[in-house]
């Protein structure tokens, strides 16, 4: 649970608490995780720091090195199948995952703290695997886990290995980023190819093979972030477009603002091969998990130096200007077709891709 995100009530009934039973739809990003928040896990555990409907949390810190600061505070389960996929695993994902909710913050993170449920029976030969590629990551991104804790269940409890991880940054009053600050005339930005990691999930889940190797782009963005913010642009927000790909996160964007968006197809990147396998699999790239890739909302004059900055760091080479923010009672993200038409981009309605991350 990222924060107490918002769902139009009009589109969904309302959780039957009685007779009802979680299913996969719930964790999948779209309408009915975020059902799930708003009406369960915000009704009771909701509070100023949960409501603030972010990646993160913005809690009050004292002052350090005489300036000003605010803590932010992260946490994300991991559940991905299979435990290793090209061009990562379950360790550095846990690591990236936590990092990465922190540092769309705009906050600098700091410490993780790691839980481990383990399954009766799983290889200890994996596990080191796992912890040594979790441990790598932490090291190349500075930021140490701290603390931590590790439970067994019973055989065919636990499908093997799940890790929760908590990070914990800091933020100057000077930044201010939020979901809730997109405004009209702002622009679109992401920082790469769209879908990649979703797809390399899946093309390891079903033993599919393609032409060209399609690789998750799990990565640590705070660096990234920090050359951003370094340029002084008027970022407005950042997320990292994870579950439920870009529409959904652009959709959650739109409805925090109470504005629209209007996307190019065109513009939006998505490698070739990813493009196939959307097509061979009957999934929609728009809506596929990544792992390393950021979206920005920022001031329309401020664009340039910004697609600048991100283009001179290794994680954003392909950054792009993919649409705009519109004025839109209905908060409506649309997408203008390769071929001139015009579609909205709703909300997941289901779960394309369970367990991704």
């Amino acid at each position: 649970m990222a924060g107490a995100r918002g769902v139009r009530s009009d589109y969904v009934r309302s959780l039957d608490l009685k007779h009802g039973r979680v299913d996969l739809t719930h964790g999948s990003g779209g309408r009915a995780m975020m059902q799930l928040i708003s009406e369960l896990f915000a009704r009771h555990l909701g509070n100023e720091y949960l409501g603030q409907g972010n990646d993160g949390a913005l809690l009050p810190a004292p002052v350090i090195d005489g300036k000003p600061c605010r803590l932010v505070m992260s946490t994300d389960c991991h559940v991905v199948t299979p435990l290793f996929f090209p061009g990562g695993d379950i360790g550095c994902l846990s690591v990236h995952g936590t990092l990465n909710d922190v540092a769309v913050m705009g906050a600098t993170p700091l410490y993780l703290a790691a839980g481990f449920i383990l399954e009766e029976g799983f290889p200890l030969g994996d596990l080191a695997c796992i912890v040594e590629s979790m441990a790598n990551a932490a090291r190349q991104a500075g930021v140490p886990v701290v603390t931590g804790d590790t439970k067994v269940v019973e055989r065919g409890k636990g499908d093997g290995v799940f890790i929760t991880t908590t990070g914990v940054g800091i933020l100057p009053d000077s930044v201010q980023l939020g979901g809730e600050r997109a405004r009209p005339g702002d622009v679109v930005l992401v920082s790469g190819t769209m879908g990649d990691h979703g797809v390399a999930i899946m093309s390891k889940r079903e033993n599919l093979s393609f032409d060209a190797p399609i690789e998750s782009d799990t990565a640590a963005l705070h660096g990234l972030i920090a050359a951003m913010l370094a340029t002084q642009a008027d970022i407005r927000c950042l997320r990292d477009p994870t579950r439920g790909g870009l529409a959904s996160t652009l959709n959650e964007i739109a409805s925090q603002s109470g504005v629209g968006m209007m996307l190019n197809e065109k513009a939006i990147p998505v490698k070739p091969v990813v493009v196939a396998a959307c097509e061979f699999l009957g999934l929609d790239p728009l809506y596929v998990a990544n792992e390393g890739k950021l979206l920005a909302i920022c001031a329309a004059a401020d664009a340039g130096r910004l697609l600048e900055a991100m283009r001179a760091h290794p994680l954003a080479r392909e950054a792009a200007l993919i649409g705009e923010v519109i004025a839109d009672d209905h908060h409506f993200v649309q997408l203008t077709t390769a071929f001139g038409g015009r579609r909205i981009v709703d909300w997941l309605a289901g779960d394309q891709l369970p367990r991704i991350c």
